[in-house]
């Protein structure tokens, strides 16, 4: 299996403290969701950022080669970090809610499935979090 991108993030000082890509581009302090500061953010907003992003660009690329050019996807994903009463430490809940244009729900729905299937990031959580998807057709 070839390595098609690797990146490294450091953290120091876990959910209070700093984290930084080994190329700089990225660089944040970190604070918990409920106590963050107008320039902080959390680990949960970094992870929304990357699988809405991915997410939304394999579901455009399976649009496309579906022959839907006009779809015009947008791909709101929330992140949630829920209690889990099976264990001590929380867990990860992420519900995707995808909009498209110029297509039937049918198609939409087929196409929003290859892109769960297709998408790193929902293999790599697949079964490990609670997870839920729907997709509008908008005129």
């Amino acid at each position: 299996m070839g390595i098609i991108y690797q990146t490294t993030a450091t953290n120091t000082g876990g959910r209070k403290g700093h984290v930084q890509t080994d190329d700089n581009k990225l660089e944040f302090r970190l604070a918990p969701p409920d106590n963050a500061k107008e320039n902080e953010t959390n680990p949960e907003q970094l992870f929304a950022t990357g699988y809405a992003s991915c997410f939304n660009g394999a579901f455009d690329l399976i649009l496309k080669r579906n022959g839907f050019r006009k779809a015009e996807p947008v791909v709101d994903l929330t992140v949630k970090l829920m209690d889990d009463p099976s264990s001590e430490s929380p867990m990860l809940g992420v519900d995707i809610q995808a909009k498209v244009k110029n297509m039937s729900q049918e198609d939409a729905e087929k196409c929003l499935e290859e892109a769960h299937a297709f998408c790193p990031y929902s293999k790599a959580t697949n079964g490990n979090i609670e997870f839920s998807m729907n997709v509008t057709v908008e005129d």
